[in-house]
């Protein structure tokens, strides 16, 4: 069958047709696919945020090694300090000891002098006139022999009294004499001690220069919820304060992560993301009894243990007498999250171990590690006042304390009994 060629119009008609077709599917091709200045834009955002995780895992990198170094002499200097202060607290404990013993001795020496001292006129008198003592009295004669023998008993005992008042006297001034001796050694242990605790602040002063911005930011949020905790009424409700602003401050973090991130604010989203992490990150490992840390807060001996009987009903806490401005360390790994004057309790400061627990810590004359700071267990975080052994003074003593979700426990597990 022939078929008719297609007429003139009927070309120009499918001309159109075709040419309306490819006018609406030109502009929705070009909507679907980016153009080349939005790849490249996307490009340069995406090596933008890959070059600002390598450098913030390089500066991460870097920061663990110069806190491995620093936590490294930190450890040699404290090892140091903690020979002197043994040092010092072995010559402070003898003079302390020779101490007591001469106070002891002048009281003894002090009552026997006024037991005998009513006695000095007749002493003196019989001394010197003893027959005319006797006559003066106008006794009979028997009655005269026996006071004759009486007084000559009198005067044997004083004798006696008079030999111990000297032998007293002689170990008055042998215990005076052998504090004495003692005193250079103290000096001595003391000045050492002096030079140990300068090399550990310089070490401290380094570390804390050492501090990131990512820790920053969480110290500061720490520095908030501290001051939060301050006025809280006891310490349960202060460690309530800390979790609760810290909780606060990851929630604010995240958001303003989320937001950045849906305004493509790459940067401030990585930001908020850096703030959001090191807010989540737990402060400490927690601890384990069947571990426990390495060393006791203080060097020094517990006084009084869990549950003694005080004023204020069974202690919830030890309390260690240590050496005149010993340094105190952290019971744990973890991070400070008080540290401040805290109702009756003093300089106080708060370690949060992770895992729901912290450690309570006062009776500083100084505290070192700021509020924010992470610390190892073991590190420095204080000093505890000076204390003279010749003093009749109390020596210093460090109350420590173990709460887990806020309540007291008993730190016996987790601690040994001397630092």
């Amino acid at each position: 069958m022939n078929r008719r060629a297609p007429s003139p119009a009927s070309l120009l008609g499918v001309g159109l047709l075709l040419g309306a077709a490819l006018g609406l599917s030109g502009p929705a091709a070009a909507k679907a696919q980016p153009t080349p200045q939005q790849v490249q834009a996307a490009e340069r955002a995406r090596a933008a945020e890959l070059k600002a995780q390598q450098e913030a895992a390089a500066r991460a990198t870097a920061a663990r090694a110069d806190e491995a170094r620093l936590s490294q002499m930190q450890a040699q200097a404290l090892a140091r300090l903690h020979t002197a202060e043994a040092a010092t607290e072995a010559a402070a404990a003898r003079i302390q000891a020779l101490e007591q013993r001469r106070r002891a001795a002048e009281a003894r020496l002090a009552r026997r002098a006024a037991d005998i001292a009513p006695l000095l006129p007749l002493l003196e008198r019989l001394s010197l006139y003893p027959a005319e003592t006797l006559l003066a009295l106008k006794l009979p004669p028997e009655q005269a022999i026996r006071g004759m023998l009486v007084l000559g008993g009198i005067a044997r005992q004083l004798e006696q009294d008079a030999a111990a008042l000297r032998a007293e006297q002689a170990e008055v001034a042998s215990l005076k004499a052998a504090v004495d001796g003692e005193l250079p050694g103290l000096a001595a242990a003391r000045a050492a001690q002096a030079q140990a605790a300068a090399a550990l602040d310089d070490q401290l002063r380094q570390t804390r220069q050492a501090l990131h911005s990512a820790e920053a930011d969480a110290a500061a949020a720490a520095r908030r919820a501290a001051a939060e905790a301050a006025r809280a009424a006891d310490l349960r409700a202060a460690i309530a304060e800390i979790e609760a602003a810290r909780r606060a401050a990851e929630e604010r973090a995240r958001q303003e992560a989320a937001l950045a991130q849906r305004r493509k604010q790459t940067a401030e989203a990585a930001a908020a993301r850096s703030r959001q992490e090191a807010l989540a990150r737990p402060a400490g490992p927690g601890l384990d009894s069947a571990r426990g840390p390495a060393t006791a807060p203080v060097a020094g001996q517990v006084v009084r243990a869990w549950g003694d009987p005080t004023v204020a009903g069974p202690a919830t806490g030890v309390s260690y007498q240590a050496a005149g401005a010993a340094r105190v360390v952290s019971p744990c790994s973890g991070r400070v999250v008080f540290a401040a004057p805290f109702r009756s309790f003093g300089l106080l400061m708060i370690i949060d171990c992770g895992g729901g627990y912290h450690f309570v810590l006062s009776g500083f004359a100084r505290m070192d590690a700021p509020v924010g700071q992470h610390v190892a267990a073991g590190a420095p975080v204080g000093v505890m006042p000076d204390w003279d052994p010749q003093s009749a003074a109390s020596r210093p003593l460090l109350y420590v304390e173990l709460r887990h979700g806020g309540q007291a426990v008993d730190p016996a597990t987790f601690l040994r009994g001397k630092g």
